[in-house]
């Protein structure tokens, strides 16, 4: 018998901690001489780039990046500080026929694209990690199920506008690249054994091609507990609220809830405070920091309250696609059937191929397809559907003949 197995079957050895990166903490990249050696470096190394950067959520406005970290074959690690150096459009030149390693590079590939940065080829160790079904599919949670190594994620939720930086956060980001290579050696080989690594192509292929995010529109009704809000008066309240919190906030580039928090905004619009004074009275503003700047909130009240009735927004945000599910049955029956069959045929094809069900199809192209089905749905017809809503090729081989079956008419029982 080893360490490793017992009469009881293999025993989980203990995950060794990574504490330093392997070749010791570089200095943070922060002139124009500094730069170019990194870029230098990095032209001369070899293999796969390892990518990710460190934002300030929750304490600046923007969603900018505030560290850039890199690694390399043949250059190590490099720590580079966009505030000093917000042009890397020279690295990414040099890295223009490099695979990036990113994991979940939805998130980053925004911020970087602001630097300059843009991957033409890449791959998403989280996605991959979805698509082979773990159950958790962390940076550090991977790292320690596949390689067997601990990472410290202590530092993840810090303000990396800071300046300096502490040590124990330079090496916390250096360690978010140390492994990520390894990691993605690994993943894709578990994707070569699963057949799903053509699967992993074609999704990291859409990444890289995925345009610059989009603002949402009318991002005000996104507001924590807005559920609460009963009319289109008490909407237009939030509404004015949040534009006045959202302007201070960029101005000062603080996170809006620092400045006006999602609470206090839904309890000025369940009140609409009739003056100055009531809304002062208001617990959620009866706080030094909402004090300072009572005027500003005030004016917002005084611009809610002055909106015509036929200038009020609309309980919902306007959207071109079905109502929500929940209506169908009542709405359109034969609809809420066809949606059902499609779910629970969908369901079981994930089971089968051990693939989460968000990943086998975008669940608002599921929905569109059974509320609006091709007038003949044949596999062809629902093939061409889910190509004009982005459905990458293996999706649709995999899903079209089924999901054509399921879409054929439903006549649902009587109430």
């Amino acid at each position: 018998m080893t360490d490793a197995t017992s009469l009881s079957g293999p025993v989980r050895r203990e995950p060794l901690p990574l504490l330093r990166p392997r070749d010791g903490l570089p200095p943070v990249v922060e002139t124009p001489a500094a730069l170019e050696a990194t870029i230098a470096a990095f032209a001369a190394g070899t293999g796969p780039v390892a990518i990710d950067a460190e934002r300030a959520s929750g304490y600046r406005y923007s969603h900018r990046a505030y560290l850039v970290q890199l690694r390399r074959a043949g250059a190590g690690t490099a720590l580079i500080d966009p505030v000093r150096c917000p042009d890397l459009r020279e690295l990414d030149a040099v890295l223009a026929d490099t695979e990036w390693v990113l994991h979940a590079a939805s998130q980053d590939l925004p911020c970087l694209s602001e630097l300059g940065l843009r991957p033409r080829t890449l791959f998403d160790t989280e996605l991959a990690g979805r698509l082979l079904s773990y159950p958790r599919v962390g940076l550090g949670a991977l790292v320690e199920e596949i390689l067997g190594h601990s990472l410290e994620k202590g530092h993840s939720a810090v303000d990396w506008s800071t300046r300096p930086l502490p040590e124990p956060w330079l090496v916390y980001a250096a360690l978010d690249v140390e492994l990520l290579v390894d990691l993605r050696h690994a993943l894709s080989d578990s994707l070569v054994e699963a057949g799903k690594l053509e699967w992993a192509a074609q999704e990291f292929e859409a990444l890289a091609d995925q345009p610059p995010r989009e603002s949402r529109r009318e991002p005000w009704r996104r507001t924590s507990g807005i559920h609460r809000i009963r009319n289109r008066r008490e909407l237009a309240y939030v509404r004015e609220l949040w534009l006045a919190r959202d302007n201070a906030a960029e101005r000062r580039d603080v996170s809006p809830g620092r400045v006006l928090s999602d609470q206090a905004i839904i309890a000025a619009a369940s009140a609409k405070p009739a003056t100055r004074s009531q809304l002062a009275a208001i617990p959620q503003f009866d706080t030094r920091t909402t004090r300072r700047d009572l005027d500003q909130w005030w004016a917002a009240v005084q611009q809610a309250r002055k909106v015509s009735d036929s200038e009020l927004p609309e309980h919902t945000a306007p959207y071109d696609g079905p109502p929500p599910a929940r209506a169908w049955a009542d709405r359109d029956p034969s609809a809420a059937a066809r949606l059902a069959a499609c779910r629970t045929a969908l369901h079981d094809l994930a089971a089968d191929h051990h693939l989460p069900l968000e990943n086998l199809l975008a669940p608002d192209s599921v929905r569109r397809l059974a509320w609006d089905p091709p007038a003949e749905p044949t596999a062809e017809a629902v093939s061409a559907a889910l190509r004009v809503r982005g459905a990458r090729r293996w999706q649709i081989e995999l899903t079209a003949e089924v999901l054509a079956t399921a879409l054929e008419p439903h006549h649902p029982g009587p109430p």
